[in-house]
């Protein structure tokens, strides 16, 4: 039998069944990456993964993550393992701290495969910019089109069938979107409801540790292991966690579900709209009542450029440490303003420069009240306006994306209302740090996409239950791509 596709529940029944071994699945995991075709990994953890797995000998049957195989995305602290977040800047640097997330995930005999490539320092939505170049989506044999960032190479990892979930992190849409583009789960919780302590600082503000899986429930059960308070993430949440996976049931009677009318316009895919018709169809005869409301166009068309300056001046300042002395790459120079500027200069692309100019220029004293605080008042109206929808309906739901994944040349028109809104409008989620999840509702052709639930801030089982009962109904559980590279 084919262990390594397995979803996570399914993998661990087979372990308590001692239908295969920990070292058997891990050997087949990393047979199956072979020379990495998706470009996916930043450094594969083979030999630690090997000694780990030769260990776990009698199953745990209370422990879900026993024996699991995973990927992490390469910007969390790993210690003693290599992680640069896909940026040259941070070439060589070896951490000697751990992120929360992988020392939960190590306590419960998780077995860590690799670190994913990213979008360099996690800024962007390609999957291009990272020092490894693109990261491809695992079902285009032909290498054409793109998995999305910043998490990419999470999502490639998962969408192959490597491995039954990853980590990523989302900060705008970096999990969700290529969710939609993976055929995958992709879930964000409530801001500060998994700690962030050692996950490497974008824009702290809007940052969420997300994840990728195959199916609904391990996305549930995967939150039960990673919430909860953590004495070094002041911004961790001390609410109680639940045991998501025994809550949600798919019965959805009586859910109320807002559609906004304003971002659905917005597409141009016909296919895909008429497809995510359908799945309210399907919702209605769930027991869930369906209901377009409207927003504000001027508002919708701000989230984007708000997003923008926000999080420009959030990581211009966080990575200030980035400088050549610390740590990772060091060029050489006479004074400490030489060594900083040729590294800098040689370490970030041509990307992150541009948007360290532009958080530089937001943060300029002179520019601060029309630029960085308009953004933040901004900010404000988006999630007062979205709060008001979420006090007076269960979930919001939307296509993920405007359609299936984009091929790397084409080109966007970044004015027009699709760009502006509906391939950019998730960040709202960020905005206001309520939980969000993509999962596959279509194909068109052999590339999959997705739609969008998300509901208020600690709420997590109701963006959990729908998403359950969605997936029951159409039935794309467990999707992985299964073609070959040319």
């Amino acid at each position: 039998m084919d262990y390594i596709h397995l979803t996570i529940s399914e993998l661990h029944e087979a372990y308590v069944a001692k239908k295969v071994t920990p070292l058997e699945v891990v050997k087949a995991v990393f047979e199956e990456i072979g020379d990495d075709p998706d470009n996916a990994f930043e450094y594969l953890c083979k030999d630690e993964a090997i000694s780990q797995a030769e260990k776990l000998k009698e199953p745990q049957k209370d422990n879900l993550f026993w024996g699991i195989p995973y990927v992490l995305k390469d910007n969390f602290s790993t210690k003693d393992i290599p992680t640069c977040a896909s940026s040259n800047i941070l070439d060589g640097y070896v951490p000697v701290y751990s992120a929360t997330v992988y020392e939960k995930l190590l306590n419960s005999d998780a077995i860590l495969i690799g670190k994913a490539t990213l979008d360099e320092l996690a800024m962007g939505g390609s999957g291009t910019s990272g020092h490894k170049g693109k990261t491809y989506n695992p079902y285009d044999p032909t290498l054409e089109h793109m998995i999305g960032g910043s998490s990419c190479g999470s999502a490639a990892c998962c969408a192959r069938g490597l491995v039954p979930f990853a980590i990523g992190s989302d900060t705008g849409d970096s999990v969700r979107k290529p969710a939609s583009f993976g055929g995958l789960v992709g879930f964000k919780p409530t801001w500060g409801r998994i700690s962030r302590y050692g996950l490497f600082p974008f824009a702290p503000s809007l940052d969420h540790v997300a994840y990728f899986t195959r199916s609904v429930k391990d996305a549930a059960s995967l939150l039960t292991l990673l919430a909860g308070p953590d004495k070094n993430d002041a911004t961790s949440s001390t609410r109680e966690v639940k045991d998501y996976a025994s809550i949600i049931d798919g019965n959805i009677k009586g859910y109320k579900i807002a559609v906004i009318d304003e971002i659905l316009d917005s597409m141009t895919d016909k296919e895909v709209v008429d497809r995510f018709n359908e799945t309210l169809e399907v919702l209605r005869s769930l027991g869930a009542s369906v209901h377009h409301v409207h927003m504000d166009l001027d508002l919708l068309k701000a989230i984007y450029p708000t997003y923008n300056i926000i999080s420009c001046a959030e990581a211009t300042s966080n990575n200030a440490n980035l400088d050549g002395i610390k740590f990772g790459l060091r060029e050489k120079g006479k004074t400490y303003e030489e060594i900083m500027t040729n590294t800098r200069t040689t370490g970030f692309s041509q990307l992150i420069k541009r948007r360290f100019v532009i958080g530089g220029y937001s943060l300029l004293r002179e520019n601060q009240e029309d630029l960085f605080i308009g953004a933040q008042r901004c900010r404000h109206l988006i999630v007062d306006k979205f709060n008001e929808i979420l006090e007076n309906y269960d979930v919001i739901y939307l296509p993920a994306s405007p359609s299936c994944a984009s091929k790397f040349n084409d080109k966007s028109d970044v004015l027009s209302a699709e760009y502006l809104i509906c391939d950019n409008y998730l960040a709202y989620a960020n905005f206001g740090g309520y939980p969000s999840l993509t999962l596959p509702i279509g194909f068109k052709g052999n590339l999959p996409y997705g739609g969008n639930f998300t509901s208020a801030i600690f709420t997590e089982e109701k963006v959990l239950n729908i998403s359950l009962a969605l997936e029951n109904k159409l039935g794309y559980y467990n999707l992985y791509a299964k073609g070959e590279k040319k």
